[in-house]
């Protein structure tokens, strides 16, 4: 019995002693099986090894504690501490992070990169300090494209009437509104079956998602206009992140980006394979320079209409590195 009890005692303090001095709970609505969900794990890893194990971070994919809105909600009242959703969500929380739904606004990877990397990105991130997130980085799931079961989409007239899938966006009703179409919120866990009931008829997504998601074998027509950058802004609850000293704060900020390198890197890798599997299923369109030109001049009024929600400060410090 003496010795039983020296065990019990002995296994416990090796416990207390190993046990972690923060216990952080990551949550998300992707797969791990996604750049951003493999990302995520590869953070979680670091993150414990570079602390010691000071730090233990439970990941929670698939959208296991409910959709973006309610993770978001989660993370404010410090159930969730980590979260990366996309800033379409977000900007239902501020409303100046909708700058990024602005279509046809980043118009390559190296102009994304230089904005959200730079001066204009950390002020988008800082917009979210008052609603109890602290915005490290923006992760990324490449640029969106639509697909939809009607008609190829060759210019923004062919988007008429069609049922179009977003994001509880108002800037992205209001970019499919103006295209004429129909568009209609609803969350990413949903969007197969509407497509395959026909509740929807069309979606946009980036190739990553739309492959994990299997969309392609729902839709007929796939037009590449890489209307918006898909970026998921990686925030922790500020309580959490607060109680952190600043070492370990400095072990988070490195893996965040770490992370969101990662993020960047697995998703050009899938979407060089990804696109021609889909082929396989779906009609893919690619613009001429003309043709998406004409988008890009359809989608202008939408940036003014939402210029003073965005703030005219920071959508012109947005052009400004654009156009450097």
């Amino acid at each position: 019995m003496k010795k039983h009890l020296i065990a019990a005692f002995a296994l416990l303090m090796s416990t207390a002693v190993t046990a972690a001095e923060y216990n952080f709970t990551f949550a998300h609505v992707l797969i791990d099986e996604t750049p951003n969900g493999q990302a995520a794990l590869a953070f979680a890893k670091e993150v414990e090894e570079k602390s010691d194990g000071r730090i233990k971070i439970n990941v929670m994919p698939a959208a296991q504690l409910g959709g973006d809105v309610e993770i978001i909600e989660q993370l404010q009242l410090n159930l969730v501490q980590i979260a990366i959703p996309p800033t379409a969500t977000l900007g239902n929380f501020e409303p100046r992070v909708q700058i990024l739904d602005l279509p046809f606004l980043l118009p390559s990877e190296e102009l994304m990169i230089k904005v959200l990397d730079g001066k204009a990105g950390r002020e988008i991130l800082d917009t979210l300090e008052g609603h109890g997130m602290h915005a490290v980085n923006f992760w990324g799931a490449g640029f969106r494209h639509m697909t939809n079961n009607v008609r190829p989409i060759d210019e923004p007239s062919d988007l008429k009437g069609i049922k179009m899938r977003t994001m509880q966006s108002p800037i992205l009703l209001s970019t499919y509104r103006n295209f004429d179409a129909n568009p209609t919120a609803m969350a990413y866990t949903e969007v197969y079956n509407g497509l395959q009931q026909s509740v929807i008829e069309g979606q946009e997504n980036p190739i990553a998602n739309i492959t994990s998601k299997r969309f392609y074998e729902v839709q007929k027509y796939m037009t590449l206009t890489s209307n918006a950058y898909h970026g998921y802004a990686a925030i922790v609850n500020k309580q959490a992140w607060d109680s952190l000293p600043e070492d370990l704060q400095a072990v988070m900020t490195e893996a965040f980006n770490n992370a969101r390198d990662l993020s960047r890197q697995l998703t050009n890798e899938l979407e060089a394979t990804a696109l021609e599997n889909i082929k396989k299923y779906t009609q893919v369109t690619e613009l001429t320079p003309e043709q998406l030109e004409a988008f890009v001049k359809a989608s202008q009024p939408v940036h003014e209409e939402f210029r003073d929600t965005i703030t005219s400060d920071l959508l012109d410090l947005v052009y400004e590195e654009i156009n450097r």
